[in-house]
């Protein structure tokens, strides 16, 4: 009993000092695998550990570690690409981030490889679009803090938020009701921007552009 006691202790201490963690990663400290999945179900239903995904965890100690030293933001960005790989940040949330949407979005928005997928654990709401893979691109990887993660740039961001709304986006009124603060662009976004409408090829995108383009000209102008 107290070796379990002993052995207890010694697996929350290790554990507050990881950003994320799996049944696997703590066999260096415990082999039993029968007694970690006891302990960690347990850990889970009194609420010391907290499910980032199946199988992913990180321990509420961490958690209100990093609350207590404002890195919390920079956590989620990074749980962002660890639990849907690979996946950069894209889209609401970098154009929110960049002040081209007034609006706050609701989920963590990302672009990846794998299919279009809403993962939710009792941090936030992640939700990720499936891209082809020769658009998977246009994204900078970032490391903050020790957490690393990808952030797509402004033009990529813009460009992919329009890329998965392009099917409704049927007119100029159409775009304008998205509410866009053009004007925070800039001349090098949109020569980004154009590289990536090239490389999708497509009637539509080519029109978005165009559109946008003359709008934004239009706001310079005035």
């Amino acid at each position: 009993m107290r070796n379990d006691i002993s052995k207890t202790a010694n697996i929350i201490n290790h554990l507050k000092t990881l950003p994320y963690f799996t049944l696997e990663s703590v066999f260096s400290i415990e082999k039993n695998r029968h007694f970690l999945r006891v302990l960690l179900s347990r850990f889970s239903k009194n609420g010391k550990i907290i499910r980032l995904k199946k199988g992913m965890y990180v321990s509420a100690d961490y958690i209100e570690d990093i609350k207590r030293k404002n890195l919390f933001t920079g956590y989620e960005e990074f749980v962002s690409g660890i639990i849907y790989e690979p996946s950069y940040l894209s889209m609401d949330y970098i154009l929110s981030e960049n002040n081209l949407l007034t609006e706050m979005p609701k989920n963590y928005t990302a672009v990846a490889l794998k299919k279009t997928k809403l993962l939710t654990n009792n941090l936030d709401n992640f939700y990720y679009h499936s891209i082809k893979p020769e658009l998977f691109c246009g994204f900078k990887i970032l490391k903050e803090n020790n957490f690393s993660f990808k952030k797509a740039t402004v033009a990529k961001a813009l460009f992919d938020f329009l890329y998965f709304r392009k099917k409704m986006l049927l007119s100029e009124s159409a775009i304008k009701e998205l509410r866009l603060n053009l004007s925070e662009l800039k001349s090098n976004d949109i020569s980004e921007l154009k590289k990536y409408i090239e490389l999708e090829k497509s009637e539509k995108m080519r029109e978005l552009y165009n559109i946008l383009i003359k709008l934004w000209k239009d706001l310079k102008k005035s």
